[in-house]
């Protein structure tokens, strides 16, 4: 069985915000924007992402994956990033980048755990209709590709695209079939725009009945909820269904929040111990943290300043 006495909260990095899908999914906002717009290239600078990585590290947040915009960066890039990143978290990260080939992946495979695949919904006519440009198949082939290479294989779901519970069959055979060890389990955010703008976000329960069911069919596997800002009070009843911790919560814009808070105080009515912090800054000499890394000069000097940013408004 999986340890569900405690929790904490997981934090994905984001290297850069495009969609380069010539449709993109129908609940994303990008689906609202013009072509020209989503698909430019909104890179992160390399000192920004490592600062968020040592406040990620040091805050006592587990790394839920890197991620950003297919094609965005080289292969070259993102290996380097996955070296520095490794550095400073102290071993291996997952990647949710698209659907990777063979060669990559053995590439990457130094530094990293496994792949993660973006399947958001499994019924196919739903898929077909919400995620025209992402189909199932080259995912399931990245994951064929990722075990004969020896890499753990993760998914995402997103409930509230119209599927139903009874849909619960189609994700516990996709699991069996490709040997999921880890799953992201979001709610809808309806954005306004989209097809899904005037939808009922799904209710605390549904949600937890995915997870509930997801615990009981797989008692090892590794189970992320995703929530929202307005959604903090959903935490506790998450947990209690089976879920090993809660992501999506925008922590550097929201922490020491009423909404943070919240959300550690609903770990403890579900019984967990909340490991690290989204309230409480400890006090640490951060530029000693980056000194001790083997960057070059001038990368860690922009670390220091972009990390100064960041716990400033983090404190504020």
């Amino acid at each position: 069985m999986h340890d569900l006495k405690t929790t904490c909260f997981e934090r994905a990095i984001f290297y850069s915000w495009a969609c380069k899908l010539e449709d993109c999914c129908r609940y994303c906002y990008m689906s609202t924007l013009p072509k020209e717009k989503r698909t430019q290239d909104k890179v992160r600078s390399l000192a920004s992402l490592l600062a968020e990585t040592i406040i990620t590290k040091k805050l006592g947040w587990d790394y839920g994956f890197l991620s950003g915009g297919i094609g965005v960066l080289s292969d070259e890039k993102i290996l380097d990033l996955l070296k520095k990143t490794n550095e400073i978290m102290g071993g291996k990260v997952w990647i949710n980048i698209g659907v990777l080939s063979k060669k990559q992946m053995e590439l990457f495979s130094p530094y990293i755990k496994g792949v993660v695949g973006t399947i958001e919904v499994l019924d196919p006519e739903l898929h077909r209709n919400i995620c025209p440009s992402k189909p199932v198949e080259p995912v399931e082939r990245m994951f064929d590709e990722a075990k004969e290479i020896g890499l753990d294989r993760g998914m995402t779901l997103i409930v509230g695209l119209g599927e139903s519970i009874d849909d619960f069959s189609l994700l516990k055979e996709f699991i069996e079939k490709h040997g999921i060890s880890k799953i992201h389990i979001y709610g809808l955010n309806p954005q306004k725009g989209t097809l899904f703008e005037d939808a009922e976000p799904p209710s605390i329960k549904y949600q937890a009945e995915w997870i509930r069911r997801t615990r009981e069919a797989f008692p090892d596997i590794d189970i992320q909820a995703g929530i929202w800002l307005d959604r903090v009070g959903y935490v506790g009843e998450l947990l209690r269904a089976g879920a090993d911790s809660i992501s999506k919560f925008p922590a550097l814009k929201s922490f020491g929040s009423s909404e943070a808070k919240e959300i550690e105080h609903q770990a403890e009515i579900a019984g967990r111990r909340f490991r690290g912090t989204l309230t409480e800054l400890p006090e640490i000499d951060w530029d000693s943290e980056v000194d001790m890394l083997s960057f070059d000069a001038g990368l860690k000097t922009k670390i220091k300043d972009k990390l100064k940013g960041y716990l400033e408004k983090m404190r504020s």
